[in-house]
């Protein structure tokens, strides 16, 4: 398994549209069978910062399952508008250091 982790800058004004955006790409992420899980978390002191994080099983799994299957045309579709406001995406591999009620998985 790899996490991917996109940090975006959302001015206030298009926050509503970002969010229901990836309320519909989250759609085609459970059609994936590539997907694990994700979720999109909005930062409490600085509210234009967001981090989406994807539960992938493999880099491949995601380079080359996802984002060639249907389901990549439809979530892409729904998030290209916020493309530019990327500042960061990356794969991280899950080390041996985890804690809490996910630890099991």
């Amino acid at each position: 398994m790899i996490v991917e982790y996109i940090r975006y800058t959302i001015p206030a004004e298009r926050r509503d549209a970002f969010e229901a955006g990836y309320g519909q790409a989250q759609q085609a992420l459970a059609a994936s069978s590539h997907c694990l899980g994700h979720e999109l978390a909005r930062c409490v002191e600085e509210p234009a910062s967001y981090i989406l994080r994807i539960e992938w099983d493999s880099a491949e799994g995601h380079m080359q399952g996802f984002r060639k299957s249907p389901e990549f045309g439809t979530f892409f579709a729904a998030v290209r508008p916020f493309f530019n406001d990327i500042a960061e995406m990356r794969h991280y591999e899950v080390t041996a250091v985890r804690g809490g009620s996910h630890a099991s998985r």
